[in-house]
């Protein structure tokens, strides 16, 4: 048995005479859908798989299929003679173009043997010259297929060697994603041994007694089980390259350590080997260290870095580690190229002022869910962009050596000790906005103007149309406040479900047997109030927008709708209001007690006329209008009608029909008031939704409330919320939610609102429903018109289908937080707009608001 292992992304290459039995090797060794086989395309473009005029298509299909599957990292596997050179210098190209290694499995079978193989089966009788032409064409090029391009050639001259040959594969080297750290990602090093030995002991390394100055290793490890990661430039510039080496190695060598390479590690290995390579840019000290070790030492440090990889590409996919950075395309993937970029990085080819390399800003660009890590380029500070972070902060250069906590995305940093080299170009350290915040400026179109699919952290993941996206986007580009508050949409909320009998079409006992039928029985039910949503981001001053949200126009806050449009035309009332609530919070002590500088708040915002006016112009009063002035015209009608027979029911009807349009419009004047100050507003917050660091739905709702009370004593602007906590194991309490309701409802207010205490809870079927209202009979008038109880209306009512809104409610809570989530872990935010764009297409579908 010959075993050979071969990397689990590749292209594989088989390659033989017609009849060497490649169709029968390869499906003994290879998946179906890993095969590209010739004779499949043909027939697909042919029918006929045999039909040599079709020859041409068919390996436009075989190259075009077998591209889709390399760009998607999938191995495949090419079913062909391939024994042409021109043909395999193609499937190399293809190979190359996507970063994956070219393997040849070659089948030289006797010629002979070929053609008896090929007379038994159908169609194939090509006649003895075929496969003896195709065996000289392979013998011409069998030497050659390592200098063509492929890293890996296994030869089999016979029918035993082809049944003795056991395929294993391998990751590729790059491919550590069942490595998942935790990690400290470490940054360019430059030979500033004190200042790494420092930093290590900051992230809680304990480091073994050493000797400085020797050829031993140093070894070092973290209690936890941590693994320190290195992105390479260990040496040159700094006063300690040797030391520097030794701990590196020492930590590779033990297993508590690793590390990619970088240029420096590169050119110094090019010394190493002894070729001549110019001793610039600190290379000449590190030299000056190692011309005093010994040659095993020094060979010792070759073979390290010869042994360094290009980059790691670990958790999952979920993390890539690479001295310069990688695009996504290029993550785990291994070829010269990557490795360069690696190295590199990504330059035009010219030089800057400062005579270094003009580099392409790839990072900005760079819009993978793996979170890239690298130096190389030293900064003033290690920042988020787009979910990558160079970690490189120019200790050699006097700015402080720095480490990444992964998956904590925490950063740990050390100051240098002393400036060690002058660098070509001055790091810049005063920048008012981060690298992210400076690039958030300008949002593009592309990023949101397709196809969405949208993974949550409730571990489900979310399709958005490409239709959908284009109208939501229209409407946040045209109507939205500043993107860089935008950080939260709300959901649509549910409504219960339909009351069975009665003059009701909901009830509180239907919204209440609902949450006990999946096991939910402590709730918080809170009043309704009928006022217009409203979004609150308050910084505590316009210092801590601009840090938080890059808002540089002195603005310390905004109010947005639902749908992400200003909730005030005028900004100078806005801004009134923000001081207000701003205020509010620093007079009820909750910029402490939430331990942050900002703060989004989930409120309904009072009178509803306030934003509804063109609702109540358009549609609401002249439909209260129209009933009252109907009703009255037929009763008007009756009365001068004399002593006709059998107009009492119609004149029945027409009196409630009146009546039920005078109490619409009772509802309405209720909801509706002159707020021309803005004492003559009222704010009526219910959920504290996010600070720095936090989001809140970890608390209970019970919190929400408690803390949101001491808010509403502070301004009387705000309103409390009132609210109840209830058990539904309770008789007692379920009647008291009821009691509530009736009482509320029937002095005008919209209805109840219940939740789960818990702010999010899974059942059997996936996610509770987070909250379901019940509005009162009169509020639906507003909605489904002054007579939807008339029995006819009502018992049509009570067949409408709440299933997806149901879903919708659902879906745009998940999508919500997040995006939430994203923001307060300092995600770029393209990626917190896709979930708030997201929310917005869904409401483009055709789900009836009223529900």
């Amino acid at each position: 048995m010959t075993k050979i292992a071969i990397p689990d992304f590749a292209l594989v290459v088989l390659v033989g005479a017609t009849g060497s039995g490649k169709s029968s090797f390869a499906r003994k060794h290879f998946l179906e859908t890993e095969i590209v086989s010739s004779d499949a395309c043909r027939a697909i473009v042919s029918d006929d798989e045999t039909d040599l005029a079709a020859t041409g298509d068919a390996f436009d299909l075989l190259h075009y299929t077998a591209s889709i599957r390399l760009k998607r990292r999938l191995l495949t596997v090419i079913d062909a003679t391939s024994v042409k050179r021109e043909d395999r210098a193609k499937l190399v190209q293809l190979a190359r173009k996507y970063h994956a290694l070219p393997v040849a499995l070659v089948l030289d079978i006797d010629p002979q043997i070929c053609h008896e193989r090929n007379q038994d089966r159908p169609n194939r009788d090509f006649g003895e010259h075929v496969p003896r032409n195709h065996s000289r064409a392979l013998g011409r090029g069998l030497r050659g297929l390592q200098k063509e391009g492929f890293r890996q050639v296994q030869i089999m001259k016979s029918s035993e060697d082809v049944d003795a040959l056991e395929i294993s594969r391998e990751p590729l080297w790059t491919d550590n994603r069942t490595d998942h750290g935790p990690f400290d990602i470490i940054g360019d090093i430059h030979g500033c041994f004190d200042e790494l030995t420092e930093l290590m002991g900051e992230l809680g390394y304990q480091i073994d007694p050493f000797e400085a100055g020797c050829e031993d290793l140093i070894r070092a490890r973290h209690p936890e089980g941590r693994t320190a990661f290195f992105v390479g430039d260990i040496t040159d510039r700094g006063p300690r390259n040797l030391d520097a080496l030794r701990l590196v190695m020492g930590m590779c060598d033990e297993g508590s350590g690793r590390c990619v390479i970088g240029n420096h590690d590169f050119k110094l290995n090019k010394w190493l080997k002894g070729r001549n390579v110019t001793q610039a840019h600190g290379l000449d000290l590190t030299v000056a260290e190692l011309e005093k070790t010994s040659e095993a030492f020094r060979k010792q440090v070759s073979d390290f870095i010869w042994d360094l990889r290009s980059h790691a590409w670990l958790a999952d996919g979920n993390l890539v580690i690479a001295h310069a950075g990688l695009k996504e395309e290029l993550h785990g993937r291994g070829s010269s190229h990557v490795r360069n970029f690696a190295m590199f990085g990504e330059t035009t080819g010219e030089v800057d002022e400062f005579g270094l390399p003009v580099r392409l800003e790839w990072a900005r660009d760079y819009r993978g869910n793996a979170d890239v890590v690298f130096g190389h380029t030293p900064m003033a500070e290690a920042e988020w962009l787009n979910n990558t972070m160079c970690v490189d902060t120019g200790c050699a250069f006097g700015g402080k050596l720095t480490a990444l906590r992964w998956p904590e995305r925490e950063t740990v940093s050390v100051p240098a000790k002393a400036q060690y080299a002058i660098p070509a170009k001055p790091l810049d350290a005063d920048q008012s906005l981060s690298a992210q915040q400076d690039h958030d400026r300008l949002l593009y179109f592309d990023d949101y103007a397709t196809k969405m699919r949208i993974e949550t952290r409730f571990k489900s993941t979310l399709q958005i149309p490409e239709e959908n996206s284009l109208a939501a986007l229209e409407v946040m580009s045209r109507f939205a406040v500043d993107p860089r508050w935008l950080i939260y949409l709300p959901p649509t909320m549910a409504a219960c479900p339909t009351a069975p009998e009665g003059p009701f079409l909901e009830h509180p006992d239907q919204a209440m047997d609902h949450f006990a039928s999946r096991g939910v029985t402590d709730l918080v039910v809170e009043e309704k109030h009928m006022g217009s949503r409203a979004l609150l981001v308050l910084a505590k001053d316009a210092d801590a927008a601009q840090v938080r949200f890059g808002i540089e126009d002195g603005k310390a806050g905004v109010i947005y709708t639902r749908t992400g449009r200003p909730f005030f035309k005028d900004e100078t009332e806005e801004a009134a209001v923000v001081a207000r609530m701003r205020a509010a919070m620093q007079s009820a002590g909750l910029w402490q007690e939430l331990q942050s500088e900002w703060v989004l708040l989930d409120a309904e915002l009072m009178p509803w006329s306030a934003k509804a006016q063109d609702l109540l112009k358009r549609q609401y009063f002249p439909t209260m209008t129209a009933a009252k002035s109907s009703a009255s015209a037929l009763l008007e009608a009756i009365a001068t009608s004399g002593a006709i027979e059998g107009l009492d029911a119609l004149r029945a009807r027409a009196t409630n029909q009146l009546s039920n349009a005078e109490r619409m419009g009772q509802t309405i004047d209720g909801y509706c008031w002159a707020a021309d100050r803005i004492d003559e507003y009222r704010i009526a917050p219910f959920h504290i939704l996010a600070s720095e660091g936090k989001v809140h739905a970890d608390q209970p709702h019970t919190w929400h409330m408690e803390t949101l009370g001491k808010l509403a004593e502070a301004d009387p602007i705000l309103q409390m919320t009132g609210w109840k906590r209830v058990d539904l194991n309770s008789a007692a309490d379920r009647e008291a939610v009821v009691s509530w309701w009736m009482k509320h409802t029937g002095a005008g207010g919209e209805g109840l609102v219940l939740k789960p205490n818990a702010f999010t809870l899974r059942g059997d079927k996936g996610l509770i429903q987070p909250a379901m209202k019940v509005r009162g009979r009169d509020y639906l008038r507003i909605i489904y018109g002054p007579d939807y109880d008339f029995p006819e209306n009502i018992e049509r009512l009570r067949q409408r289908g709440l299933g997806r809104k149901f879903s919708l409610a659902e879906r745009e809570f998940k999508l919500g937080f997040e995006g939430l989530n994203r923001f307060v872990e300092g995600r770029p935010l393209s990626k917190v707009h896709e979930c708030a764009l997201a929310v917005l297409a869904l409401e483009s579908e055709p789900v009836d608001p009223r529900l």
